[in-house]
């Protein structure tokens, strides 16, 4: 079912011209497109849409929008920003149907704490922070947990370790690593410096131009 309600104002003007006067009169352009459906450009109140976004489902939200006497289900797709504020100046809805799964990407949360891998003064490394899935629009978790407790340095916990809720899969290979514990920086680092100056005392030991006592003593003979 769909979350949100967002009322779109159809027919706006093409051009970066009348795109930067909307949003100067706090609206945002957009498009309507989706199997089915003829690419309508449309228009949205910016405040109305940052309300939409910003759920606990994110830019996952379901949103019923109505374009005229049309109510379509969409989802907020391909948002563009503004490179310096960073707010929005564009956004794609694109037309989902509730029966039919779609793609969409997930966020990860790590919760608990690693508690042996910190009294090793172990790094927590996390590799993945989204989670790629298909299910249909109404089953999209707002975001994913992952128990990072047991970790220890040297161990991962990886996509097959996600707990999926019912109707969600994910096509991603089971083996990649969510987060791993790391071995320390600065003792990776003094490991490396405490070899390199044995492998020194050692050439130091050695008797200059690789004489050996052998050597020596087949001269004295």
């Amino acid at each position: 079912m769909a979350e949100f309600t967002l009322v779109a104002e159809a027919g706006r003007p093409s051009g970066s011209r009348p795109a930067r006067r909307l949003r100067e009169d706090g609206r945002i352009p957009g498009v309507v497109y989706g199997e089915g459906v003829d690419p309508v450009s449309v228009s949205v109140a910016a405040r109305d849409l940052r309300a939409a976004l910003n759920t606990d489902a994110g830019v996952n939200a379901v949103l019923s929008l109505q374009v005229g006497q049309t109510t379509l289900m969409t989802m907020a797709r391909e948002l563009q920003r503004h490179p310096v504020k960073n707010t929005v100046i564009h956004v794609d809805f694109q037309v989902v149907d509730p029966n039919r799964e779609i793609t969409s990407e997930v966020p990860i949360t790590l919760v608990g704490e690693a508690i042996e891998l910190h009294r090793a003064d172990g790094i927590l490394d996390q590799q993945l922070f989204a989670l790629p899935i298909r299910s249909r629009p109404s089953d999209i978790p707002p975001h994913l947990e992952v128990d990072i407790s047991e970790l220890i340095i040297g161990s991962a916990v990886r996509v097959s370790d996600i707990a999926l809720p019912a109707g969600v899969t994910t096509d991603l290979d089971p083996e990649a690593v969510v987060a791993a514990g790391q071995a320390p920086r600065v003792q990776e680092a003094g490991e490396a410096v405490e070899g390199e100056e044995g492998v020194e005392g050692a050439e130091a030991a050695a008797p200059a131009g690789g004489e050996t006592a052998s050597d020596s003593g087949g001269e004295e003979g």
